[in-house]
């Protein structure tokens, strides 16, 4: 609702977790939302940019209204949208709705990562979520890869190729 715009939208990246989550909270009072997130196999069959771009067209055709246009945040629309889009360089840092989207995309991913801390402790997804930070690379070492890790990325693929040789 462009009438009810959330103060403080920014780039997820440039908000603490405590604004990421009251800014989600408060987009989705007040906007159309969908999420789709792209499985592991999909990943790995489609890569990450096919996969990232089927994840988009399947958010767009869930929203509840259909958009006058479809911002998107990079270089590339998905074809077959419903709708016309514009892919726009950097987005999230200079359009408020796709502030809006990196900021539900930011914390329903790590929701999804503190979940999948319950089933892999070992890893603690709950507090690097899923990003390569020391800690996980290191838990990587320890426990090699779990199902949720992309076993094509380069460096779960390297420490699978020096674990079989």
């Amino acid at each position: 609702d462009p009438r009810r715009i959330p103060d403080g939208l920014a780039d997820s990246k440039a908000l603490t977790r405590e604004r990421r989550e009251a800014a989600f909270a408060e987009i989705m009072a007040t906007a159309a939302v969908s999420f789709v997130a792209a499985s592991t196999q999909r990943i790995e069959t489609q890569n990450i940019r096919g996969a990232t771009l089927w994840a988009m067209s399947r958010a767009v055709a869930g929203l509840g209204v259909r958009p006058d246009i479809a911002l998107i945040d990079g270089r590339d629309a998905p074809p077959g949208l419903p709708c016309p889009a514009e892919p726009v360089i950097d987005g999230d840092a200079i359009i408020q709705s796709i502030a809006a989207a990196s900021i539900v995309a930011k914390v329903v991913r790590d929701r999804i990562m503190t979940r999948v801390a319950l089933e892999f402790p070992a890893y603690g997804f709950e507090r690097h979520m899923g990003y390569g930070t020391p800690e996980h690379l290191a838990a990587l070492g320890r426990h090699g890869p779990c199902a949720h890790h992309r076993r094509l990325f380069a460096p779960i693929a390297a420490l699978l190729a020096s674990a079989a040789a």
